[in-house]
C-alpha cells in the first residue's frame, strides 16, 4: 500500500461495491467503501489478492470484536 492516511466511521449506511476492470493488459478490481460524505477506493492489480483476503480478515476480526463489545452491553 502506498503512504495515505484517512479516518471514516463507519455507519449502518456505509455501502460496498467492487467493480471489476478486465482490460487485457492492466487488470485491476476496484473496492470502493461509500459514505455520506466520503468514498475510498481501492484498487488492486494481480498479485495482490492475499491483502484483499488479509483485509477481509481483519475486517471480520473487527466486526466480531464489535458484536463482542455491543453485546456485553445488552
Amino acid at each position: 500500500m502506498n503512504h495515505l492516511s484517512i479516518s471514516g466511521h463507519l455507519t449502518p449506511e456505509t455501502r460496498c461495491r467492487v467493480t471489476r476492470f478486465p482490460d487485457s493488459s492492466r487488470p485491476f478490481v476496484s473496492l470502493r467503501v461509500e459514505g455520506e460524505a466520503i468514498e475510498i477506493a481501492f484498487l488492486a492489480s494481480p498479485g495482490s489478492a492475499e491483502s484483499l483476503r488479509a483485509l477481509a480478515a481483519a475486517a471480520t476480526e473487527a466486526a466480531a470484536a464489535l458484536d463482542t463489545l455491543t453485546a456485553h452491553g445488552k
